[in-house]
């Protein structure tokens, strides 16, 4: 299962796609027109990985946010607001849990960090719980199967950079 972010990434999961040959692929796309996260050119795959730090803390890292496909943005907004009252916040775009599930030990901590994390995904926490952590907050949906314009579904759901902001900081 391959949920990009953005262009770039999606471009990334095509590739792992073609090159799986012993397993299918899915990629979940969105129909959202989303921002281009990736700007800066590597000659690594980093969705290989499975997940990776897409945004870096500015000082010590407090806090990291994950999240999958379209919601990685909302991360990222999340992340600025943080970052303004002097939390440093990283994000994880996690394009892959399975491919992420298989690196070592090592690369899982120094991706997700040893701070407060806060999973965000407009679906609801199955799974997330083994990224989170004891002391993880979750925002997205308590169910499935909703249907409305997607900024509908955040506002009602509460799936917003707010909420984000507001779960980091009551775990801090």
């Amino acid at each position: 299962m391959l949920r990009p972010a953005d262009a770039v990434e999606t471009a990334e999961c095509w590739q792992i796609a073609l090159e799986a040959t012993g397993s299918p692929s899915v990629l979940a796309l969105t129909r959202q027109n989303v921002p281009t996260l990736r700007t800066e050119h590597t000659a690594e795959n980093l969705s290989a990985r499975g997940a990776y730090v897409i945004v870096e803390a500015e000082g010590e890292r407090k806090a990291t946010i994950l999240a999958t496909g379209s919601e990685v943005s909302l991360a990222v907004e999340a992340r600025k607001a943080l970052q303004a009252q002097g939390i440093g916040t990283a994000v994880v775009s996690m394009p892959s849990w399975e491919l992420f599930e298989r690196q070592d030990d090592a690369y899982k901590a120094s991706v997700l960090g040893t701070g407060v994390r806060v999973g965000v995904e407009a679906a609801i926490r199955l799974g997330w719980d083994r990224w989170l952590g004891d002391k993880g907050a979750f925002i997205g949906m308590a169910g499935f199967g909703e249907s409305a314009p997607y900024q509908e579904l955040y506002k009602h759901f509460g799936i917003t950079a707010e909420a984000v902001v507001d779960a980091v900081k009551a775990r801090l």
